[in-house]
């Protein structure tokens, strides 16, 4: 058998069904990395490094021949490991009938010695194996070409409260394409978003995981008569894909700006529910959390709040009058969204309003409608 280097689009379509490794040093992958990627390090970081320093310091040649000092006792190590990751992977998908072949993907930094070496050693062992063409640095252009694609995007909006993380979830388990952003960021967005959730992810963590999202609701076909244009590559989205209206920043990461920019121009289906109703829908998610936690987070608003709100709002919720404090900073986010909701170029054209009742899974049926409604008009 030959190692086979395939390109970026082979090597994610492959993915589905092989294993990946991600022949990376630890930190790298930890960084960032393909969705799904096994970490499988040719060298620990400080291996990496003092390859590294030995290429830049003495040469090419040196940097290998240190390089194989460490790769030749891991050998047998890396082969066993690579065995028990395809016996796992059989398991899992808990099919007698279907065996999964002997096949690994690959992928370094470029698509270079990392992968190679590793490549070869699997190769020889009797491995199927195919390395990424360009290495991980392809696949981020990849992934930042994603944002660039033309979505039919439809933006789910309305005040703190009305439940759009659940609206998202019911248009899913309808069949409609959505992709939960505040999910993929571990944080809701607010000042209060990350009380009680995982930590979140780098930036770039944040892109690949997004891109993958997209491209998952439906990968776009090369379009090999056009060869003009930063759109050239793609055919246009036409399904419509869900996102919730949200701030370019959510915590520590930020959306693309380039599906930022759609997000913007895109028709907002604006949830108007009481406000009385998106109260009780806020204690009864925010009402759970550390109390500490949650005054942390409003004093780090406190500027914005003012002083006399911040006061009172911190009072009330150390008194355990949680829907007074919870009135306050509400009414707050309530100014700040409209404001964010209306900085659009042609809002009028752009919005469309929704009268609910109260906060339900429901109201996702009003969506569709209207969506559909939209989309038969001439």
């Amino acid at each position: 058998m030959a190692v086979q280097k395939i390109d970026i689009e082979q090597f994610l379509a492959l993915a589905k069904e092989y294993p990946v490794l991600d022949v990376r040093s630890p930190g790298e992958y930890l960084h960032a990395h393909i969705p799904g990627a096994n970490s499988f390090p040719l060298f620990s970081d400080e291996e990496r490094k003092v390859v590294g320093t030995t290429y830049k310091q003495q040469s090419r040649e040196q940097a290998i021949k240190s390089g194989l000092d460490y790769f030749g006792p891991k050998m047998r190590r890396m082969v066993e490991e690579v065995e028990e990751i395809i016996s796992n992977r059989q398991l899992a998908i808990n099919n007698e009938q279907q065996t999964i072949a002997k096949c690994v993907l690959i992928h370094c930094w470029r698509g270079g010695m990392r992968s190679a070496a590793i490549a070869w050693l699997l190769d020889l062992y009797g491995f199927k194996v195919f390395t990424l063409d360009g290495g991980y640095k392809k696949y981020r252009n990849y992934v930042l070409d994603t944002f660039k694609i033309p979505f039919d995007l439809k933006i789910v909006g309305g005040y703190t409260g009305s439940g759009k993380t659940g609206l998202l979830k019911s248009l899913k388990e309808k069949g409609e394409a959505v992709v939960d952003l505040e999910g993929l960021a571990n944080h809701k967005g607010s000042a209060f978003g990350n009380i009680g959730l995982p930590k979140q992810p780098g930036q770039e963590m944040f892109e690949n995981l997004l891109s993958f999202e997209l491209r998952k609701i439906e990968t776009p076909k090369r379009n090999l008569s056009e060869s003009k244009g930063p759109y050239s590559p793609f055919t246009i989205h036409h399904s419509p894909l869900w996102l919730e209206d949200e701030s370019q920043r959510i915590g520590l990461v930020n959306i693309p700006k380039d599906l930022w920019d759609q997000m913007r121009q895109s028709p907002v289906y604006f949830l108007d529910i009481p406000f009385e109703e998106r109260l009780k829908q806020i204690v009864l998610e925010y009402g759970v959390l550390d109390p500490e936690k949650v005054t942390d987070a409003i004093n780090r608003i406190s500027k914005k709040l003012g002083n006399l709100n911040t006061k009172m709002a911190i009072s009330m919720l150390n008194e355990g009058k949680k829907a007074e404090s919870f009135d306050i900073l509400l009414k707050y986010y309530d100014k700040h969204y409209f404001k964010s909701l209306h900085n659009r170029k042609e809002i009028n054209a752009l919005l469309h309003s929704i009268q609910c009742k109260s906060v339900t899974p429901e109201n996702a049926n009003q969506l569709i409608r209207l969506s559909q409604l939209q989309q038969q008009s001439p």
